[in-house]
């Protein structure tokens, strides 16, 4: 008797995860085109402040891994010089503590590599806002996982199948948790605990708390 009223609650909790998942699709899809739109003219502002901050392309497109291990085009507002390369190779070589910081993270606190248009862009997030094109393209989801770089794949373990099992998000639960003050196995921790039980109430719970993150960024782990 138990074991089919578990079954029957298993059935219905698959049945409103398949529902929700078309309903997420379609909100993504229409959020990003009206969003897009209504936006442009900050897009623009941000466009031209990003040329008069430093020589080099508006756009940064990085190489990330999205759902069922696609690789895809990541879209952000550029937030470095265009040698960042040279500087981080020289960091690295000259110190081994911050290579150590770099290998763990991927990030580095402080970073020269940055300019000073792009040190408010990613304090706030708004670098990340070109992703809602990676969002109409059924790359990435308004809300999900982080996206991740292909070194990032084996930190993930076991559970790497389970975290490409959706579509990548532009905020998410480690976005809004204090992102890179944060351990690797806490994001890990995150990603997974989003994927095994989001809805429609813990995305809009993460939408309110990402408004307040661009809003009152204070420190929270963004840089």
């Amino acid at each position: 008797m138990k074991s089919n009223k578990f079954m029957k609650k298993k059935s219905i909790k698959i049945r409103n995860l398949h529902f929700y998942k078309s309903f997420k699709n379609l909100l993504d899809f229409l959020f990003s085109i009206f969003f897009l739109i209504s936006s442009l003219p900050f897009f623009l502002l941000i466009s031209l402040l990003i040329k008069l901050s430093s020589r080099g392309p508006i756009f940064f497109l990085q190489d990330r891994i999205g759902k069922n291990n696609i690789p895809f085009k990541c879209i952000k507002f550029r937030t470095m010089h265009p040698e960042a390369k040279d500087i981080l190779e020289n960091l690295l070589i000259k110190d081994a503590k911050l290579k150590m910081e770099f290998e763990q993270t991927h990030k580095i606190k402080n970073d020269p590599r940055i300019t000073t248009i792009g040190k408010l862009l990613r304090k706030t997030s708004l670098d990340e806002l070109p992703q809602f094109i990676n969002v109409l393209r059924n790359e990435m989801s308004i809300i999900g996982p982080r996206p991740i770089v292909n070194k990032e794949k084996v930190k993930y373990g076991k559970n790497l199948k389970k975290v490409l099992s959706v579509r990548p998000g532009i905020t998410g639960l480690w976005q809004v948790s204090g992102r890179n003050n944060l351990t690797y196995k806490k994001r890990v921790k995150l990603d997974l605990n989003y994927i095994e039980n989001y809805n429609f109430l813990m995305d809009i719970r993460i939408l309110i708390r990402t408004i307040g993150v661009i809003l009152f960024p204070l420190d929270r782990g963004a840089y």
